[in-house]
């Protein structure tokens, strides 16, 4: 059995606006949009990295998210109100979270 690949969003840079912070980042394949803000110098929890805990939970101001965690609902998904930054990425080339 092979492992189905990367969806076409995962291979693509994905450019985050963190609205609050007033800044913008390009968040390359293969690096987590949690990555790409702490390494702007914000502060966002996130103690298990890998989508199950629910710690860097982050609402969606604008684009469609990407869902790869274990945490949101199939309901919350749907609505795209929020979103884990530390494993999924986004469906449209621009997300503009709220941080």
């Amino acid at each position: 059995m092979t492992a189905a690949p990367e969806p076409a969003a995962a291979l693509a840079t994905v450019h985050v606006v963190c609205a609050a912070a007033g800044i913008s980042l390009a968040v390359p394949p293969g690096v987590s949009v949690l990555e790409c803000v702490r390494a702007a110098g914000l502060e966002v929890p996130a103690p298990c990295a890998d989508g199950r805990c629910g710690e860097c939970e982050t609402r969606v101001l604008e684009g469609t998210p990407e869902h790869r965690d274990g945490v949101l609902t199939a309901e919350e998904r749907a609505f795209g109100e929020t979103m884990m930054i530390c494993v999924s990425r986004s469906v449209t080339p621009q997300l503009v979270l709220d941080l």
